[in-house]
């Protein structure tokens, strides 16, 4: 048996994690949303090896109780940590077309505070559990905008890297996987204005890889990530790869 954490369970990746986990009843898979009543397809899933928990990854002491509470039903250890949650907007401002010094401070905070220090504090959190576990068995789209996630984002891939450099002798596995261009937004929809952009977008990137055929779903990105999470060795601990397992990043 596995136990796993998944965190931004609620939906979109997150959510798609849970459900291909949770489908191997050998798995056990703990789900941690912000908000658990709103977490309808979550809840909806009802499987007896998913247990919902509600903790706000920005909230150390929360993340921090979460972890204890596990600790408790998985014997003190934890197989897999795969940090999903982040904050993302659809921004199109550079770092020089914010309105105001303010507006583009609080953009980077925020995603600084949830996309870099809420993983850290929730890496740190169980790692005591994943400590504990059997670690045999664990073993170019010229996009200016969204600058706040990208750059939280690559912070974060440093931290895997200083990660990787500090446990690699433990046997710990960490990696970055990127999800490949996935069309979450079929959930909640886009504006006709949105749709467009969306698409000029899509062309763009058709340019600029002749062989890309589209975004895919959740359900084929999470099922490619997952057989690229449970290969991985710690001879190639902190990488930063594709779904792929490459550097193919489309």
């Amino acid at each position: 048996m596995s136990f796993y954490v998944v965190t931004g369970a609620a939906r979109g990746l997150g959510f798609e994690f849970v459900s291909q986990l949770s489908s191997n009843n050998q798995n056990t898979v703990f789900a941690l949303v912000r908000n658990k009543s709103s977490a309808t397809a979550l809840n909806d899933l009802s499987r007896p090896n998913v247990t919902v928990l509600e903790a706000d990854i920005t909230d150390s002491v929360a993340i921090q109780v979460t972890a204890a509470i596990i600790a408790a039903v998985t014997g003190g250890k934890l197989d897999y940590l795969i940090n999903n949650a982040a904050v993302h907007n659809r921004s199109p401002e550079t770092l020089s077309t914010f309105p105001s010094k303010e507006a583009l401070d609080t953009d980077l905070l925020e995603k600084f505070q949830v996309n870099v220090l809420g993983t850290i504090h929730t890496t740190n959190a169980f790692i005591p559990l994943l400590r504990a576990a059997d670690l045999d068995a664990a073993l170019g789209s010229n996009n200016a905008g969204q600058t706040a996630y990208a750059i939280s984002k690559a912070a974060l891939n440093m931290a895997v890297a200083k990660y990787a450099m500090a446990h690699k002798s433990e046997g710990f596995v960490f990696l970055s996987v990127a999800p490949g261009l996935v069309d979450t937004e079929t959930e909640t929809g886009r504006t006709p204005e949105e749709e467009a952009q969306y698409q000029a977008f899509i062309q763009k990137l058709k340019a600029l890889a002749p062989d890309f055929e589209g975004p895919i779903t959740p359900e084929q990105s999470v099922k490619m990530m997952l057989e690229v999470i449970h290969r991985w060795t710690v001879d190639r601990t902190g990488a930063f790869v594709s779904q792929h397992g490459t550097k193919k990043w489309l």
